[in-house]
């Protein structure tokens, strides 16, 4: 029997059940490991060759969490865990999931909101620099990347040039170099 959609939610889970979860490496497209005590390393997932949908939300996992490659992931919620470090966490998204369209990551530290603590421009700084780092993706949290959205976040966090042929990439250019570029 083919096992498309596996879930392991409200376990009070210590461990993930790789056993379990790698004996459908060939079918399984939706993993839901939500609201556990999990915080370990993932890239045991990496061999789950179909799966599109990975559900960690309320999990312990961080900023410095490692995922397999996973190219057909395109949906990912790790809402509610302990991710404080923005650039950490979305350099290993990006590198990780390259088809990546959904992201959430909603309730943690390095995703500033009302419901935290942030302000607005806390929360506008956040959307703008996920959507220049990670050029698929279609929705954010519970919000749709708009074009214009795109376009602000691109100039915005655009890669300034210096001399030679480096580049500062995720560094915020001031409003003064944007208006004189």
């Amino acid at each position: 029997m083919q096992v498309r959609r596996l879930s392991f939610a409200h376990q009070n889970l210590q461990e993930i059940p790789f056993i379990n979860i790698l004996r459908q490496t060939d079918s399984l497209e939706e993993l839901d490991l939500s609201y556990n005590c999990l915080d370990e390393n993932l890239s045991q997932l990496g061999e789950l060759k179909k799966l599109t949908t990975l559900i960690l939300d309320g999990n312990c996992f961080t900023s410095h969490v490692k995922f397999a490659y996973m190219p057909r992931v395109i949906t990912l919620w790790i809402n509610k865990n302990k991710i404080t470090n923005l650039p950490t966490f979305v350099a290993e998204i990006a590198k990780s999931f390259p088809q990546i369209r959904i992201l959430s990551m909603m309730n943690n530290e390095a995703a500033p909101s009302y419901f935290n603590g942030g302000s607005l421009q806390d929360y506008i700084d956040y959307r703008h620099y996920v959507i220049s780092q990670i050029p698929t993706l279609k929705v954010l949290d519970d919000k749709e990347v708009m074009l214009e959205e795109r376009m602000e976040a691109e100039r915005i966090y655009r890669p300034k040039r210096s001399k030679g042929t480096s580049r500062n990439k995720g560094h915020k250019q001031n409003v003064s170099d944007v208006y004189n570029a």
